[in-house]
């Protein structure tokens, strides 16, 4: 039984959700968003929560979407009310990132430079070696935010590469001279 989906999940004041044959829709004052939702799991809109319930509690598909989809339902209406929000800390001599229209372009000591396009509904800044990710989606910003690590991420010597703010790299000794 999923302890995340028993509970009503509260819809703040100017957001209002709703479900037309299996999509799910959630609008704020930052945006709207959409999701299809399969019939396993049957969803009860009031004017101020939503329920969830499985449709059929003795199917273990069911009770495992109950959880999945209380997750997703709060994650869209936190998006659209607060929005979502990673930071990247770029180390490294002669690495940097800028962005130039839609794109992130990043000098990551290839000897080429590496764009990556930014997705719609995300906004991205970077200031000197910080990069900032933003947007309604939390789906999104973490999977851009992921992608952009995944380029160089941090090594264990120096540290030199891609790391999420917070974000603590494990240190290795290195060689010592005898």
């Amino acid at each position: 039984m999923s302890r995340i989906a028993k509970l009503p999940i509260p819809l703040p004041a100017g957001t209002t959700a709703t479900l037309v044959d299996g999509i799910f829709t959630v609008k704020g004052p930052k945006g709207t968003l959409v999701r299809p939702f399969k019939n396993d799991v049957v969803v009860l809109l009031d004017a101020e929560s939503v329920t969830l319930k499985p449709k059929n509690d003795k199917d273990i598909f069911s009770r495992a979407l109950w959880g999945t989809y209380a997750s997703h339902v709060k994650n869209m209406i936190a998006g659209v009310n607060t929005g979502y929000q990673k930071k990247l800390i770029l180390e490294g001599v002669g690495f940097k990132s800028e962005v130039k229209g839609k794109d992130l372009v990043l000098a990551l000591g290839f000897s080429h430079g590496v764009n990556v396009p930014i997705g719609d509904g995300l906004t991205v800044t970077a200031e000197k070696n910080n990069i900032t990710v933003s947007g309604i989606d939390k789906e999104a910003v973490g999977q851009f935010t992921a992608k952009v690590r995944a380029m160089k991420k941090p090594e264990p010597y120096k540290g030199k590469g891609f790391r999420y703010e917070g974000e603590v790299i494990r240190r290795k000794q290195g060689k010592k001279a005898a």
